[in-house]
Order: C-alpha cells, then structure tokens, then sequence
C-alpha cells in the first residue's frame, strides 16, 4: 500500500531583522529597506484571491496587478491598485495603530471593501469605461477636477454607502467606484437596500456596464507599478510627518464656550478636573466618533488635542455625574468633528 503523501505546509514567515527594534529605531528604518512584499502576508493573499473568486463569479475577465506602497491607490491608466505597505506585516500594522490610531483595511471586512473600490477603478482603466456616455449620464465627467478637501451631504440618497466618510460624493470617478464595490459585494442585495434611491440608478448602470465589461476585451493592459515600497526612501518617521500633517486640522474657532458650557463652576465640590476627565475618555471617543462621523480617528484625536489642554488652562471642573458628562462630552466632541471641513483622504487615483 502506498504511503500517504504528507499534508503541504502553508509558506513559513520570513524574519525581517527590523520586526524586534524598538519604536524609536524602527522609525528610523527607510521604506526601501523593508523587503517587504504582498507574499510575505497570508492575510493579503487570501483576501485578493478572494477578491479575485469574486470577480470571477461576476464573469468580470480581468486580474488587476497589485502591489506594496505608501496608501490605497489605483493610478490612472494602469490595470492594477497598490495596497499600503504597513498590511504586510503585524510589526508594520501595530507601528500604523501606534501612530495613526487605526490601520486602514486591518480587518477581513475594511480590506475586502477597498479592494473592491479598487478593483472598480481597475476595470474603469482596463475598459476605459469614464469616456462612455452612458458612465458619464450616471456619474459625471472624471474630468472634473479633485478638489482638495469636501462637505458631503450625509442626508444624500443620490450616493451609495460603502467606505465611509460618504466618499462616493467625493469625485465623480469615486462615485463609480464605490458603486461598483457595492454592486460586487456577494449577498449585498442592491437593488432592496437602495430602492426608492437615486443611487438605484448608477447600480443598474454599473450593471448594464459590466455585461459590456463580459462582452468586450479590455482596451488597456497596461500595469506599471508606480511608487513601489522599494523604491520610496523616505524612513518611517519621515513618512509618519507627512501622514499626521495630512490630516492635521486648522480649527476654525476655540472651543472655550462649549467647554464652559459642558463643565460650569461647581455649586458644591468639584468631582475632578475636567482635563483629566476627558483624557480618561480619549480611546473610547476616539473610536466611537471616528465610527459615527467617518473622520479618521486621527482627527478626532486632534480636536481633543486641543480640548484637553483648554480645559486645563480654563481650570474647568468636573460639577456633575461622570455619566451624565460623558454623553454631553460625546456629543460636543461629536459635533465639533462634524462641523469640520472634510480633509481628503488618502487618494484613490492619481
């Protein structure tokens, strides 16, 4: 009887000498000099394959080329997306929370969503789908110009709901794509979710423009891999700077009434100063107002940045139930993030 041949083991990690250094000398290490790939990440491989079934199963003839660097990006022309550095390793991932306080595209379910927005621009290349009339009737012209930050409309029904941020009223170009990304989604069931939307309409186009897509061979191939991790030298720290300043905020106003008003002088005894009170509830408002208002949780950390210290140098005090405080805390910080221009997010075409 013939011997069993024995179970395939799954690829072993690579050790890379950076993953035991501290913070402060991991910083200090140039993107170049990672060696890091999209191989290197069983996570990543399994997510884009899955990416790839789903494709697949929609009857969409095309493999987009993907490959590591700074952000999320699908360049202009090219059949292919990048997908940010720090997802390829768990080091990399922990440094991205450690100085942004979130990883984008971390989970299965924040990942699988990008890379169908992505795949979206993708297919747009490879068809050349924005010179249609029919994608420019739904979505407008991708000529119009990116602007550098914008105000959505959270009540707008005339966009779909996918990534967050109501990124599809971003750019014409990102409306398509974040209509198609719900339009792949497997069990997403558009057409009752949307119904009795404007959206509707751009899903059935998306749909009436893949049965093209199934029908007609792509019109560009081509798939350069721009801005590579192995080629960016800037070091982490450096590339932290520029990250953090993206996003950072200029306030339109001090937020002195609203404090005043969220913790008045004590009648009796002071339960605290109200400093040290927000700052003990800095992670929890940081990931929940993050979630309720599509900011980065960055931003949300700097609008505290600037509450906590205004409170310290207005001696403000804690005067009712940490509970109560809490919820009016909540809200205020919930609506000073609202009230906040809309910074753009790392940029999905270039």
């Amino acid at each position: 009887m013939a011997s069993r041949p024995s179970p395939r083991r799954g690829r072993r990690a690579r050790r890379f000498p950076w993953a035991d250094l501290p913070t402060r000398e991991l910083l200090d290490v140039r993107l170049c000099d990672l060696g890091v790939t999209i191989d290197d990440s069983e996570a990543l491989r399994s997510r884009l394959a899955r990416l790839q079934r789903q494709l697949d199963r929609a009857g969409i003839p095309l493999r987009p080329t993907t490959w590591l660097s700074t952000d999320w990006f699908a360049p202009d022309g090219v059949v292919g997306f990048a997908l940010p550095f720090f997802l390829a390793h768990p080091r990399l991932a922990r440094l991205e929370r450690r100085m942004m306080h979130d990883v984008e595209g971390g989970s299965l379910d924040a990942c699988m969503r990008l890379l169908r927005h992505e795949a979206g621009h993708a297919i747009d290349n490879a068809w050349r789908l924005r010179r249609q009339r029919r994608w420019r009737e739904a979505f407008g012209r991708a000529s119009t110009p990116y602007r550098e930050s914008y105000s959505p409309d959270p009540s707008s029904r005339a966009h779909v709901l996918h990534l967050g941020e109501w990124y599809a009223q971003s750019h014409p170009v990102e409306d398509f794509a974040e209509t198609f990304a719900v339009w792949l989604q497997p069990g997403s069931r558009w057409r009752a979710t949307y119904a009795g939307w404007p959206a509707l309409k751009k899903l059935e186009r998306v749909d009436e423009l893949m049965r093209h897509v199934r029908e007609t061979p792509p019109l560009v191939r081509r798939r350069a891999r721009e801005e590579p991790v192995s080629e960016v030298r800037a070091t982490l720290r450096e590339y932290y700077a520029r990250k953090r300043q993206r996003y950072s905020l200029e306030h339109p106003g001090e937020y002195d009434d609203v404090l005043e008003a969220l913790f008045p002088i004590p009648r009796g005894r002071s339960r605290g100063a109200a400093s040290g009170f927000v700052q003990r509830q800095r992670p929890l408002l940081r990931r929940r107002v993050a979630e309720l208002t599509g900011h980065h949780p960055y931003v949300v950390d700097q609008v505290l940045d600037v509450m906590i210290p205004r409170c310290r140098q207005l001696g403000l005090q804690l005067s009712r139930s940490p509970r109560e405080s809490r919820v009016d805390l909540a809200i205020a910080v919930t609506a000073a993030v609202q009230a906040l221009v809309r910074p753009p997010r790392p940029v999905y075409v270039r």
